[in-house]
């Protein structure tokens, strides 16, 4: 017996999956930085982190969201293309130590309109809990992957209004993830642009643009299931989307040096394939800024990347912390 699903038509709403617990250990986290890079000062400089935080050291949010992405895959082994996520908010920030249990439920389906030619296909939108030891939330959010059928014959009815799912994160909850924090401090030893620098409008491009390589070993890394991202069988392994965000975030904090940390996303959007040994280039622009009380405020930045040769991949709004 083959374990090859699931499959679009063997989901159900309701239906939940669960995956095993991961433990963020530093070395985990120097796997991920190796591949995909990692520049935020709090994840690098223990020290700095005591200081601004006053607990143990940060996990990257990059490992945490890529992990319970990853853990979330159990349910979408067979996923041909992940088409958005939306309202990623941390509830707290991991720690170096911590171990994420995701629960992914099923929240809506879609199947799409047969085309000829086409093997059939449906929108499956998920919703992802991940918790910690302590069952403490951590990420709460939405993921749509579109899933082959196994029977191409099968028309199961499914016609959620995909549009309707999900919801933009307000500024208090995340605002919330730094609370308590010493950004003072940190603005005192971390060069770079300050919040009240910022205007909307403005806009930064890479001067130069990242690799995509290792992109098997950070899939297994993150527990990243998904057959697209392992079998090269048909020629065409397509690289786990988490890899492109992770690269598209390094590229932001060159820009951006001072980032604290981020505190969620407003929505991402894949719009095209990548694959290993392309090359990505980000475009980011600051869409909103919005104070908050411990000083300093929330960026809200946009983030559009292309692959090598002029090839548009993603388009990511997220909510960075500066002091």
């Amino acid at each position: 017996m083959i374990a090859d699903g699931p499959y679009f038509e063997d989901l159900d709403r309701g239906q939940v999956f669960t995956a095993p617990g991961s433990t963020l250990t530093a070395g985990l986290a120097a796997a991920h930085r190796a591949i995909v890079g990692d520049r935020l000062p709090l994840t690098l400089d223990h020290a700095l982190c005591a200081e601004v935080t006053g607990a143990e050291p940060l996990a990257p949010p990059a490992v945490v969201w890529d992990v319970a992405i990853g853990q979330s895959t159990v349910a979408t082994r067979q996923v041909k293309a992940n088409l958005f996520y939306r309202g990623l908010v941390f509830r707290r920030t991991p720690r170096l130590g911590d171990t994420l249990r995701t629960r992914t439920e099923v929240v809506a389906l879609r199947q799409n309109t047969p085309r000829a030619g086409r093997a059939p296909t449906g929108l499956a939108a998920l919703r992802i809990t991940t918790v910690d030891q302590h069952d403490r939330p951590v990420l709460d959010f939405l993921r749509c992957a579109m899933l082959p059928l196994r029977d191409p014959e099968r028309r199961t009815g499914h016609a959620d209004d995909l549009d309707a799912v999900g919801t933009e994160p307000d500024v208090a909850t995340l605002a919330a993830v730094v609370a308590g924090w010493r950004l003072d401090r940190f603005a005192a030893r971390v060069d770079g642009p300050r919040f009240a620098d910022l205007a909307v409008g403005r806009s930064w491009s890479a001067a130069g643009g990242d690799v995509v390589s290792s992109a098997p070993e950070l899939a297994r890394l993150t527990l990243n299931v998904a057959k697209v991202h392992h079998d090269s069988a048909g020629g065409h392994r397509l690289v786990y989307g988490g890899h492109t965000i992770g690269l598209t975030l390094t590229q932001t904090i060159r820009a951006l040096p001072n980032i604290v940390t981020v505190a969620g996303w407003r929505s991402c959007e894949h719009l095209g394939p990548v694959h290993e040994g392309d090359t990505l280039r980000a475009t980011v622009t600051v869409e909103r800024l919005d104070p908050i009380p411990t000083g300093g405020g929330l960026v809200h930045l946009r983030a559009q990347v292309a692959a090598d040769p002029a090839r548009d991949v993603l388009d990511w709004r997220f909510a960075a912390v500066l002091p």
